[in-house]
Order: structure tokens, then sequence, then C-alpha cells
């Protein structure tokens, strides 16, 4: 099958939509958002990509982007590839070391950035790369050094083009491949070094193609788009709005996302869990503080959008006129004010990066929030399976998207098939090889297909711990029933080669001071509260609730209260919000040891629970 070829149908789409936007961004002196129209939009790119080969980059030459989203974050992309070079997304929040590792194991000679923090990370990489010679500043507000290996943006594409650049640059776009290499993704390396995924025109086409075929989107669409461009699951999103002519709002500071949300109003935008976790706990909060009759409404309205939406709409079954009145009114009074939250025009929100709690699902479709929960991976450019518009299972990831094939293996792991699939790692042709087996991708996760067809995720393989009485615990799953609780941010189940399961957890700490005001708890600091007798008896009545359907080895018998959360900074979760596993044992090694200790343990290892570090 052929795919369009997503340079292509960008040029092809300047010329279509011409005045129409296609971009915007906040002007923050303004206070206001600015469009940048398709004309506009693709003489950027095309001066870039002049300027790109007034450079000297030649074809399939490994570019670096490290910065976070802005307009010039996606004309630095496409304008690489217009060139036929590779583009390497390097997020934002990555450490000196980690994008060291990473210009140098793409030899990466031009770098782009976005601000203060990466120029000043990179430019202290000039002295010591073998292979970086320039820094391309996207903002002017960058203080650069008095250098010639930095330059501003302007600068760079400050120079009058010769026939021989534009010649050129004709021709590397009339001899584009799909099978040219696009970009290479590193993965964030929960479980080890990072891997250059390769990923060719093919694979992103495969991606526009399937998702035309399965979303029911058009030009009159508006996106926001918040999550890192640096990764495949926001940066395929962005391409596909751009290949529909739909509107795309950067926003840049993900703080801000719900004060966004209501300016913009848009109809799309791609989530993770996380968003509609922290939602409903604030939710679950402001419901508690509500009178009696407020509450009573709400569970009323809530439980009609529930039978419209959940057992009537999702199952494509016809809706009763009594029930079609009860909804209006519901919607009227609370259903239509929960969608407010998220700017009220909300069409759908795909949701991946993790499972969502099947109860999550439920309860946000149940006023009306169509969230489309999916499954992929960088190395399946993102999307596999999906839900689609009827007979979804809350508890699934959806079904397989046009042209993909997934199926289990012995082990449950999930193996897939299809266009999407990466054409290996970069420079690892070793684990490239332990990657496939029989032309399926071995995904590291484990699953079972439902008697409908749906995938349903269990947890990591490699994330899957084994307790040293040979029980198998699948953390995800504890993670995810745990972390819904309005008291409880983040939290890290422990149980490899253990006796039992123990935690790490993080408090909300907002709603934790919230209730040392309410109980007439008094403290100076975070670790004197999270120390407190009642905190910690709280905690404990609060994981028996969240577990009592697990088994009795899978539960949480101890945990340890943290004072701060995991950081993108300080290596501990990844830009997508997953734990890096390996990082936090290794740095939190005391505390865990110490939940495993003798002294701290009763006979039955359940006694006594760790309070605080």
């Amino acid at each position: 099958m052929t795919y369009k070829h997503l340079v292509e149908e960008i040029k092809r789409n300047s010329q279509r939509f011409k005045s129409k936007n296609a971009i915007h961004y906040k002007n923050n002196e303004l206070n206001k958002w600015e469009g940048i129209s398709w004309l506009d939009f693709e003489d950027r790119i095309e001066r870039l990509s002049k300027g790109l080969l007034n450079f000297g980059v030649s074809e399939q030459q490994n570019i670096a982007i490290f910065a976070e989203n802005m307009p010039n974050w996606i004309i630095a992309d496409i304008a690489i590839m217009r060139v036929k070079a590779v583009t390497i997304p390097i997020y934002a929040t990555n450490s000196k070391k980690e994008t060291e590792y990473i210009i140098h194991d793409a030899k990466v000679s031009l770098l782009f950035v976005g601000n203060q923090n990466e120029y000043d990370k990179a430019y202290e990489l000039l002295e010591t790369s073998n292979y970086l010679k320039l820094i391309v500043a996207l903002t002017n507000t960058i203080k650069l050094q008095p250098s010639k290996k930095s330059i501003y943006l302007e600068d760079f594409v400050a120079f009058e083009p010769s026939e021989q650049i534009d010649l050129e640059l004709q021709k590397r776009y009339d001899e584009h491949e799909l099978t040219d290499l696009a970009s290479i993704i590193y993965t964030s390396g929960t479980t080890g070094e990072p891997k250059g995924v390769m990923l060719d025109y093919t694979n992103f086409g495969s991606s526009l193609e399937a998702h035309d075929f399965e979303l029911d989107v058009s030009e009159k669409d508006v996106s926001l788009s918040f999550l890192p461009l640096s990764h495949v699951y926001e940066r395929s999103w962005v391409f596909f709005c751009l290949y529909k002519g739909i509107e795309i709002y950067f926003n840049q500071d993900p703080k801000k996302i719900a004060e966004v949300l209501k300016e913009v109003k848009p109809t799309l935008m791609c989530t993770v869990p996380r968003i509609f976790e922290k939602i409903f706990a604030a939710i679950q909060e402001k419901r508690k503080e509500a009178s009696p009759t407020k509450m009573k409404l709400a569970s009323w309205a809530l439980g009609i959008g529930n039978d419209y939406y959940n057992k009537h709409k999702r199952l494509a079954k016809k809706v009763p006129l009594a029930l079609k009145i009860k909804y209006k009114i519901a919607d009227k009074l609370v259903l239509g004010k929960l969608r407010d939250v998220f700017g009220g025009r909300i069409k759908f929100m795909p949701c991946g990066g993790a499972p969502l709690a099947a109860d999550l699902v439920s309860f946000f479709h149940s006023f009306g929030l169509n969230i489309k929960c999916g499954y992929g991976l960088t190395e399946t450019t993102a999307t596999v399976t999906l839900f689609g518009d009827a007979h979804f299972e809350f508890n699934s990831a959806g079904k397989p998207i046009e042209g993909t094939q997934i199926k289990i293996a012995d082990n449950n792991e999930i193996l897939v098939k299809g266009p999407g699939v990466m054409k290996g790692y970069y420079k690892k042709p070793e684990a490239t090889a332990q990657v496939f087996k029989d032309g399926w991708l071995c995904t590291g996760d484990a699953g079972k297909i439902d008697a409908k067809g749906n995938l349903v995720i269990t947890d990591r393989i490699k994330d899957l711990m084994k307790t040293s009485g040979g029980k198998y615990i699948a953390p995800q799953k504890l993670e995810t029933a745990l972390i819904s609780d309005s008291f409880i941010e983040q939290i890290a189940v422990i149980g490899d080669q253990q006796k039992y399961v123990t935690a790490l957890a993080v408090p909300s700490f907002e709603n934790l001071k919230k209730y040392a005001l309410e109980h007439k708890i008094t403290f100076k600091d975070i670790e004197e509260l999270i120390a407190h007798n009642q905190i910690v008896e709280l905690f404990e009545k609060r994981f028996e609730e969240l577990q009592k359907e697990f088994s009795k080895f899978e539960k949480i018998k101890k945990f340890t209260l943290l004072p701060k959360e995991f950081t993108i900074d300080a290596g501990e979760i990844t830009a997508t919000l997953k734990l890096k596993r390996k990082v936090i044992q290794k740095k939190y090694k005391e505390l865990i040891d110490n939940m495993y200790s003798e002294k701290d343990e009763g006979k039955d290892g359940e006694k006594d629970k760790k309070k605080e570090p």
C-alpha cells in the first residue's frame, strides 16, 4: 500500500488553506493568542530549509531539537524533513548527561534549542563534543555566549539564497521517498540505556491514514497541544492535525493548562491518565464540601449521565424519550458544568502513555467527556489500539487501528505487526533482533484480548515483580488503583525478590494540609506533618480500603510517605510521567531497606508501617 508523504501533504495544505491559521501561540507580552497562517507557516519552513542547506546539511544527516513546545519546534522539524535530513527530538527536561549521550550517539552537528536552560546545557557540550558544531536558538530571549558556535534563528536564515540552494531544495523535495528515514526518537530509558527508534515516512504515513480512517475530525476542529513534542504520541498527533488542516494551539506552560483550556476551548486534545486522575480527585473533594442537596443533585445527574452515555450511547442503543428529557435537565444543571472544566467543546480526547482505571473512564464518560483510551509505543509510531465510537469496554485499550495486527504470546506479551512498526533501533542490531520474533514486535507489555477483540493491558512484563515466595505482582495494577485517591499524588510499588510488597507514596500536600487544618493537627513543615500519627493512620485506612479487592500477597504491607514529589529533573520519572523504577529504587534504597528490616517487622511481616523518611 502507498501512503501519503508527510512533507508533501504539509506543502500541499499551505496552498489549500492559505490564509487560514495553521498554528497558534500565546504572546505573553500582550497576553493574547496569535496565529500563524498556512502561507506564513510554509514560508518559515522554506526559509529554514534553505538555511539548513546553506549550513551544508546533507541528506539523512541527523539534526536535533532540544526545546519545549513552540511553533518554531514544529517548523524546525518539518524543515529538517524537507531537506531529507533526520529529526532527533530531545526532551526539554533532559539532563546534560542525557543530552550528551544522544548528541554523541547520533553524531549531531547542528542543534536547535528553545530556552536559556537548554542553551546553557548545550553550550557546555560544545567544548567536549567531537560532533556538535553549531547551536541555533529558536527564541530571541536566550542570552548567547560570544561565540561563532551559537546563533539566533533569525540570523541563521538571514542570507541571500542562491539559485544553487533553490535548485537543491527543489531536487530534494522531488526525490523524497517513503523509505527515507524521517526521525530517530530516543526512548526515555526507564529500564536502561536509551535506544534510538528509527521511523521512516511509511511509519508516519500509515499513522496518518489509520487515524483518518478511525477518527471523525475536520478542518473546523481545534486541538490544544501541551504534551512534549519530543514524544512520538504528541508529535504524531500534531502531524495528523496538520494533515487534516486542524488548527493547533501550543501551550508552552503545562502549569496553566486549566486556564488555557477555558481560553482555547479545544474540540480535541491528547492527554495522559494523570490529568484525569488529578481532576477526578479535585471533583471528589469538592463534592465532599457540597451541601447535602447539591450532593444529591450531582449524584442524580451523574446517574442519568451514566444511563444516557454509558448504557445507551456507548452501546449504540436508542435513547428512550423519558431519558432524553431527564438528560437535558441533568446536563443543564450539572453535566455541562463538568465539561466546562475542559473548555466545553471537547469532541474526544485521546488518552495514552499508561492505563487509566476503568472506573475513572466510566466516570468521565458519564458526563459526556469522550475519552478515547488507546495503547501504543514509540516503536509503533504511537497508536496500536484505540476506543471506537461505540461498543468499547472501559477496562480495555480498544481494538487495533486500521492496518495493525496484535496477538498475545505464551508469556502474555503483546505482539504487534503493521506498517507503523519501526525499522529498528539506531546502531543497535542486537537490540533490534531481540524485540522482533517472526516478524512481530515484542512490546514488553503484558495483556490479553477479550471476547470482543479489545486489548486489555495487564502490566509491563519488565515491571512484573516476583516476591521471594514466588508470587507475581503487577505494580501498575496496584498503582492505578491507589493513584485516584485524593490524598495520593504519586506512588511507587516495591516488591521484587522481597518477602512482601511495600510502597513509596507521595501525598497530595495541598489536600493533606487542608485535612490537618480541619482536624487541628499542628506542624512546622511537611516532614513533621507526614510523620504525625493521625496522618499515618489516615493513610493506613486509605490503603486498606483501596486494596480490598486485591489478594493478600498483592497488598502493600508497609509504606513510606515522602516529603517531595518524584520529578523529571531528578530523573525519577520520564517526560510522560512514567516511573523510572531502577532510579527510584537506587535513590531511595535506604528507605526501602528499612521497610524490610527485621526490627520493623512483626511476625506476619505486616505489623509496623514505615512513617516517614
